[in-house]
């Protein structure tokens, strides 16, 4: 399992600095992004989706141990960043993996960095990879369906109830053949990773459809894909080409 990070900290310098730092020192650490903020910080672990945290603790307004204790039940592996010694009980409270006192020293961070990923790999061993790998065992019932996380838990859908998906920010809905929908934390890119691209299409930044509900396509209506069941789901321009590439195909 891959330890993909994201770097909290309102000083830009000392954001680049670890980003560089963990480049050279730890290549077996993915840094997905960077925040300068509480709030940035949530936003980008909505859409990134990265297993653990290098954390700041003093920033203005919100400071990490408030961004910690607002994303709990998101249990991230977290290792605290700071340049005031003094945090560091508190930290260690707050079930940190690690501390780093600035200026970071290469190999207190190569140890950081190595008990995280002995952390992500102990995390793996529970029931969400259990399920994740039935749904990819062609033999499993679950083989066929797909996982939508939420706030309220986990909806196993079928491949072929799924019309579309549509991108809101950093969230992404679900809609079903049913008329019912499904709204996803999730980027509506990490979607696009994970799902067949044999049978699912990203035709605009906003909309993936399910090709197998793809009925046909107009211009007249302003480059719409239609769907069976009515919907125009608009095909950017882009996009157009490669679209029309691949319905000339069927």
């Amino acid at each position: 399992m891959s330890l993909r990070v994201l770097i909290v900290d309102d000083e830009a310098d000392a954001r680049e600095n670890l980003q560089l730092m963990l480049e050279k020192h730890c290549p077996e650490v993915e840094v997905m992004g960077q925040a300068g903020s509480a709030a940035e910080a949530r936003k980008l672990i909505d859409e990134l989706q990265p297993n653990a945290l290098f954390l700041d603790i003093k920033m203005p307004g919100e400071d990490g141990f408030q961004l910690l204790a607002s994303i709990a039940e998101l249990d991230l592996p977290v290792v605290f960043t700071t340049a005031y010694d003094e945090y560091a009980l508190k930290a260690f409270k707050q079930n940190a993996l690690d501390y780093l006192e600035k200026p970071i020293d290469p190999e207190e961070l190569q140890r950081a960095a190595g008990k995280l990923m002995r952390e992500i790999t102990r995390l793996g061993g529970s029931q969400p990879s259990a399920i994740a790998a039935l749904m990819q065992d062609p033999a499993s019932p679950l083989h066929s369906r797909m996982a939508i996380p939420g706030r309220d838990g986990l909806v196993l859908l079928k491949f072929d109830e799924i019309l579309y998906l549509e991108a809101c920010d950093s969230y992404t809905t679900v809609f079903t053949r049913d008329g019912k929908r499904s709204v996803s934390s999730k980027h509506i890119r990490v979607f696009e990773d994970s799902l067949d691209p044999k049978r699912f299409y990203r035709v605009h930044k906003t909309f993936i459809i399910n090709l197998a509900h793809l009925k046909g396509f107009s211009r007249a209506e302003g480059n719409m894909a239609i769907l069976d069941n009515g919907t125009l789901i608009p095909v950017s321009r882009r996009r157009l080409p490669d679209f029309l590439g691949l319905i000339n195909t069927f």
